[in-house]
């Protein structure tokens, strides 16, 4: 495998349209590490950011990518252009204590 291929230029979406990245990344990088990489690099000026990785999903070619796996496992051959960026759309989920939701259980 050629230096080129071991490297995978990655930007994040957010779910404003804004953007975190471009940057390059080791093929055998797992998706836990790049949503740490998430959350050292969340805009500041952004409210309800992530806190623990589990707080984020990340979704590739329509996938929701599991935090084992490596980004050489979650290369798409339809979606991945040679030299060009990937775009891995990051969604955050918070937790249902801070949403203020409270989940009541109706027993008869």
């Amino acid at each position: 495998m050629s230096g080129s291929q071991d490297q995978l230029e990655i930007k994040f979406r957010l779910t404003d349209g804004s953007d975190i990245g471009p940057k390059n990344f080791p093929a055998a990088t797992s998706v836990a590490t790049l949503k740490e990489n998430i959350i050292a690099q969340w805009p500041k000026e952004k409210e309800n950011g992530p806190r623990t990785v589990k707080d984020i999903k990340l979704i590739s070619a329509g996938r929701i990518l599991e935090n084992n796996r490596t980004v050489a496992d979650c290369r798409s051959p339809l979606c991945d252009i040679p030299g060009g960026v990937t775009i891995m759309h990051v969604v955050v989920q918070q937790p249902l204590m801070e949403k203020g939701l409270i989940l009541l259980v109706d027993n008869p």
